[in-house]
């Protein structure tokens, strides 16, 4: 019943937005379409019977709703570093270009403004803490690949929480008297948390300002470049829900108001190599981290504002086909990331030059149900096998993505399981779709309808005010 009233306090306070803000939330799904927004919803849906509904995420119930356009100041077409600048400044720049515009000038962003404001800050990532977009909010370089310096711009923001996979190049490639990142971070106040135990343990002591990254000895993904993703996530790996629990309550002791962003960024990981299983996981991970934000604005609905949004979508996800039907229920047969698929078939040409069929099949059917759960038509059979014989003659090069190189096997498996599942892409690349807008809380209703994507940030500096 606490909750019920609670949640209708919060409903009654984002219709009449009355209030002083105080926290703001600012969510962005890197490579979040609506259809994979949407996706997501419908595959859960069918997880549980219900092919014909769909189970809402957290941001599809919010009071308001809208859309905003995301192209650059080069090309119709954004990349993350663009985009990320857009939501974080409100000004166009070109891709690749960080928090600078098309004349190399400096652009404040919202963070920094209400840092200088009083505000407690947090900068939070499912990937590296000095990728395109959470640096969106604290750099200032004209390419996006300056990890050190982008890096050492962390350290020097003074923001008091980050937390992610951790640095992407902590010592940097071109100098060895560069300084690592982490003891340069530590001389600066920054107390680093390995793990989500550690920095739980951390909370209450005496410290200002924390980086949270993932365990030293994690080994399900490269340490620095991205968190393990939900569908190949092993007990004890960091996640997003985690490490928005560890912030919360770290800015809230500290602060009387605190700005977070939380980037769901392996979205886009998994939307570039048109995986949807993965992709829909990842919105759903995020969507978890979202209620972590959701239950601290019931506790204070007439202080709270929440903004989800994407910086572009990635992968040109479809769905559905000519025949009028999705059946995203066989995507459950899917038991791991197309990385790790890609990384079995790769592992198993390397340890045998010329494996058998059957070890090729073998995984095909414990990965992906092949054969069992999922049915295998003789000529898509003859398909895979053709593959295999190029593969085995040293003649199916890996396909290159955004972030990985794919093993054509691997590639052609998942291909083959959305096919079945009626989920189109067009890209391994970026689009110039839409993207959506999700808000509650005070002057939530500033968001809803039609924006480009440079309204947003001043929009919630507006609804500071």
């Amino acid at each position: 019943m606490k909750r019920i009233f609670l949640i209708w306090c919060a409903v009654l306070c984002t219709l009449y937005s009355f209030g002083e803000l105080k926290y703001v939330f600012y969510f962005i799904g890197d490579g979040m379409g609506s259809n994979q927004v949407l996706g997501a919803e419908m595959y859960r849906s069918a997880l549980q019977g219900k092919p014909l509904g769909r189970i809402q995420t957290l941001m599809t119930t919010f009071p308001y709703s809208g859309s905003a356009s995301s192209y650059s100041k080069s090309n119709g077409i954004t990349d993350s570093a663009a985009a990320g600048t857009c939501l974080a400044t409100g000004k166009k720049t070109k891709n690749g270009m960080l928090g600078l515009d098309q004349d190399f000038a400096f652009i404040p962003t919202i963070a920094e403004e209400l840092k200088a404001q009083g505000w407690g800050i947090g900068i939070m990532t499912t990937v590296a803490i000095d990728h395109a977009t959470p640096a969106a909010f604290y750099a200032h370089v004209p390419n996006r690949n300056k990890y050190y310096r982008i890096g050492e711009q962390l350290i020097e923001s003074g923001f008091d929480f980050f937390g992610g996979a951790g640095f992407h190049h902590p010592q940097g490639k071109h100098d060895d008297k560069e300084v690592n990142l982490y003891r340069a971070a530590e001389k600066q106040g920054y107390v680093i948390a390995h793990g989500y135990e550690e920095a739980v343990s951390l909370q209450n002591s005496d410290i200002s300002k924390m980086i949270l990254v993932q365990n030293d000895d994690d080994q399900g993904a490269k340490h620095g470049n991205n968190l393990r993703q939900a569908i190949d996530r092993k007990a004890g790996d960091l996640t997003l829900k985690q490490i928005v629990s560890t912030a919360i309550p770290f800015l809230n002791s500290r602060y009387d108001r605190f700005f977070m962003m939380v980037e769901g960024g392996m979205i886009d990981y998994a939307c570039h190599g048109d995986d949807a299983a993965t992709a829909f996981g990842e919105v759903w991970d995020m969507d978890e981290a979202m209620r972590v934000a959701y239950d601290f604005y019931l506790a204070h609905p007439d202080e709270t504002l929440i903004v989800v949004t994407a910086d572009h979508e990635t992968g040109g996800m479809a769905l559905g086909n000519s025949d009028y039907t999705l059946h995203l229920d066989l995507l459950h047969n899917q038991k791991c990331s197309q990385w790790i698929i890609s990384d079995l078939f790769s592992q198993l040409f390397k340890e045998n030059k010329k494996p058998s069929w059957e070890q090729v099949r073998t995984i095909y059917r414990e990965q992906l149900g092949f054969w069992e759960a999922v049915e295998i038509t003789s000529e898509e059979e003859k398909e895979l096998k053709a593959l295999y014989k190029a593969a085995c003659a040293k003649k199916a090069k890996d396909t290159k993505t955004m972030y990985k190189s794919i093993n054509k096997l691997g590639e052609a498996g998942v291909a083959l399981l959305n096919k079945k599942a009626h989920v189109g892409w067009t890209t391994f690349a970026h689009t110039a779709h839409a993207v959506p807008i999700f808000s509650t809380g005070v002057n939530a209703s500033l968001f809803s309808g039609w924006h480009d994507n440079t309204e947003i940030a001043p929009l919630i500096l507006e609804a500071t005010k």
